[in-house]
């Protein structure tokens, strides 16, 4: 069995951390570099840079705010955010990325991530999916959650995991920022679908939603953020709670 990951994610806009309700009602949550050091430094086992408004303002992903953060921090860090080429990949790993996320862009181009898995390798590529529910199902939306793709969640898994993605990082819209536990009802039914990793995001609030995402589903990883800036939960805690209650954890 693959040990469960605790992650912290910097949602990045304007070179600053911020945090918001359902994709919305956006706030400063403080400095990444320093954020992620102390991360780092508490026992997370990844990061997760999302530059969440890169594809809506037409740029690319902040290179050197990227590279300032991978000299901080000693565990492993994926990218995204405005990643639209195999070209925008490349650079963001030069620059210290581990893995690179691609959400809308993949969307527009599936086969960005069969060139990304031949280019950088399926381990390095993650497809991020926000998914909310429409109509009474669970279906992708594009652009920072702001456009609806028409499409199911799940069908997409299936398409990228065929495509080559190597990891599934899905958020549920309608839990991000809500502290209600985490969609475990949709993060089933992807990891019975799939056989690569998936990360769980949106709507840690509690230990005990950790511990519920890890018992009952699939997921090998737990992502989350607002708990984690403004100290509701602390991560040496956190693991310590979960190995309390026979989750492996790294």
């Amino acid at each position: 069995m693959l040990k469960k990951r605790i992650i912290p994610c910097l949602d990045i806009h304007n070179g600053r951390t911020v945090k918001g309700i359902n994709f919305e009602r956006i706030k400063d949550a403080g400095d990444p570099i320093a954020l992620a050091q102390k991360y780092s430094e508490d026992g997370a086992d990844e990061l997760v840079f999302l530059d969440i408004s890169a594809t809506l303002e037409g740029r690319k992903t902040m290179i050197e705010l990227v590279r300032q953060i991978a000299e901080h921090i000693r565990i492993p860090f994926t990218v995204g955010g405005g990643v639209s080429s195999v070209e925008d990949a490349v650079r963001l790993i030069d620059a210290g990325a581990d893995k690179i996320a691609v959400n809308t862009a993949a969307l527009k181009n599936p086969l960005l991530i069969k060139d990304l898995a031949e280019q950088v390798g399926s381990q390095a590529v993650v497809l991020a999916i926000d998914s909310g529910l429409q109509a009474g199902h669970a279906r992708v939306m594009s652009h920072g959650g702001q456009q609806a793709t028409g499409r199911l969640t799940l069908d997409w898994v299936k398409e990228a995991v065929d495509l080559g993605a190597g990891e599934i990082l899905l958020t549920s819209i309608d839990r991000d920022g809500t502290n209600k536990g985490f969609d475990l009802e949709l993060l089933d039914r992807v990891t019975r679908l799939i056989n690569i990793p998936v990360i769980a995001s949106g709507g840690a609030g509690n230990r005990e939603h950790f511990k519920d995402v890890f018992n009952e589903t699939a997921a090998t990883g737990a992502l989350a953020a607002s708990v984690f800036h403004y100290n509701t939960i602390h991560i040496s805690a956190l693991k310590s709670y979960l190995k309390n209650n026979l989750i492996p954890i790294r």
